[in-house]
């Protein structure tokens, strides 16, 4: 089974196991994330083609490592005008390793678990004793006032 996802303002042709460079995307290594723009799944000689998404695929990928692109020189220079620039940029990229590809509205194993604790903290916060609230400061009389 392969996916075609789009991230990043590209889109990346995926099955289960595959490892890919992508755009920087929030997280730490070891976490679980879902890509839900899927524009097309396959399964053999089953293909499902969104228009423009497939309605209930997702994917899901743990993240390997955040790490950064190769170092690339721009140069730019106009001949005779004593004009020259270099810079250099170093693309920011998160290595992420494909686990699951849901179709048809499943939810993963470690969506669910992400959910349901997610679900149990504002539980607990709400369990906690709350603060009282501050009571507002006396102004201080004006010193001009006291002086007079």
């Amino acid at each position: 089974m392969y996916a075609v996802i789009k991230t990043g303002g590209k889109q990346y042709k995926v099955a289960a196991n595959d490892k890919i460079l992508i755009e920087k995307l929030e997280g730490e290594a070891g976490d679980h994330i879902e890509f839900t723009e899927v524009l097309m799944v396959g399964n053999g000689a089953d293909v499902a083609i969104g228009a423009p998404l497939v309605a209930g695929a997702t994917v899901v990928a743990q993240i390997e490592k955040q790490a950064r692109g190769p170092h690339i020189i721009i140069f730019k220079k106009r001949r005779r005008k004593h004009y020259r620039r270099r810079n250099g940029h170093r693309q920011d990229l998160t290595s992420v390793t494909i686990t699951d590809i849901l179709v048809g509205g499943a939810k993963s194993d470690k969506a669910t678990k992400k959910a349901a604790k997610a679900e149990a903290a504002p539980a607990a916060a709400e369990g906690a004793a709350e603060k009282p609230a501050r009571k507002p400061r006396a102004k201080k009389a004006d010193t001009a006032e006291t002086n007079a």
